[in-house]
């Protein structure tokens, strides 16, 4: 995604952080999914009261709602995410990204075995689902995705930080994206629990784009595959031409889903090779600290509209 974006969050987004002092007061939700929220208006408290760490006050829970507006594969189509009072929530910011040791939520985008190419609309309240355009026209993908594609919430590739390890690529200003193996087609908004299993270090048009290869622990197969071994072990994948390892064939549908459109392959770094389930967790490390640092100095200008 190395289309640069401006970054927008609403007035009654999560301000994200350990306590609880400067905020309203969380409601009951059935759901299980809560979200405490402020809203930035004359009663709030000043900034210097409130704490430095900033980190979401949400529950994670799967049976979160949600809401679409619009019609599919049209422009005014949108996935919103809903708690239970139907106020909606962003996918992206208020969302948590940790959800146990070592498990992480993944908030679906694009459905495997589908073309449309939707992604969070980073430069829209509330951050909903969208299918992207390019000259006001629906983009798709020359041919289906074979797997669950979506998003990490609160994380963010810095576009301002070069990667030394990876040629010195600066960040695409996104979330970071996965690829979830699982046998089950997903919903477009839905949230899974999954666990890191390894790292692409996809280039695409000079920018560092990451791709974290997990599996939702839903899966038959998810106890099976704890790393980039057991992925080879255990899944392979069939296309009318070769078996292959999954992640080859990951690596190389992305690299070659350019081609068709007349545009040259995207690269990868790290020697074109996967990264361990260790360097995927550093990379949701650090780009979750680098969210966390884009949340902190933008709220307090009433938006994230910084790049």
């Amino acid at each position: 995604m190395a289309t640069a974006r401006v970054l927008a969050v609403s007035n009654s987004s999560c301000l994200l952080t350990k306590t609880t002092s400067f905020l309203a007061k969380q409601r009951p939700y059935r759901n299980n999914l809560r979200f405490t929220t402020t809203r930035r208006d004359a009663a709030a408290p000043s900034l210097s009261s409130r704490r430095r760490s900033l980190t979401c006050r949400a529950i994670y829970n799967p049976e979160v709602q949600i809401k679409e507006e619009g019609l599919p594969e049209t422009l005014d189509y949108r996935v919103f995410l809903v708690d239970r009072s139907g106020q909606k929530v962003s996918p992206w910011h208020d969302v948590p990204l940790r959800s146990g040791d070592g498990v992480f939520n993944f908030v679906v985008e694009i459905p495997k075995e589908s073309s449309a190419k939707m992604e969070v609309a980073t430069d829209e309240p509330n951050t909903p689902i969208k299918q992207d355009t390019k000259k006001g026209k629906l983009r798709y993908y020359p041919y289906n995705i074979n797997w669950n594609y979506g998003l990490l919430p609160q994380t963010w590739e810095d576009p301002s930080l070069a990667n030394s390890e990876v040629d010195g690529a600066f960040g695409d200003n996104d979330p970071v994206d996965v690829v979830e193996i699982g046998e089950k087609r997903r919903n477009i908004g839905q949230v899974l629990k999954v666990k890191p299993l390894a790292a692409l270090a996809m280039i695409d048009e000079g920018e560092l784009d990451w791709k974290i290869v997990a599996i939702s622990l839903d899966d038959p197969k998810a106890s099976l595959v704890n790393d980039i071994d057991g992925v080879e072990k255990h899944f392979r994948y069939m296309c009318i031409y070769y078996l292959d390892g999954t992640l080859t064939a990951i690596r190389d549908w992305f690299r070659d889903y350019k081609i068709p459109d007349g545009k040259p392959a995207n690269k990868f770094g790290l020697g074109n090779k996967p990264a361990n389930k260790d360097y995927a967790l550093k990379v949701i490390t650090e780009t979750n600290e680098s969210w966390a640092k884009l949340v902190k100095r933008s709220i307090p200008a009433g938006d994230l509209s910084l790049v």
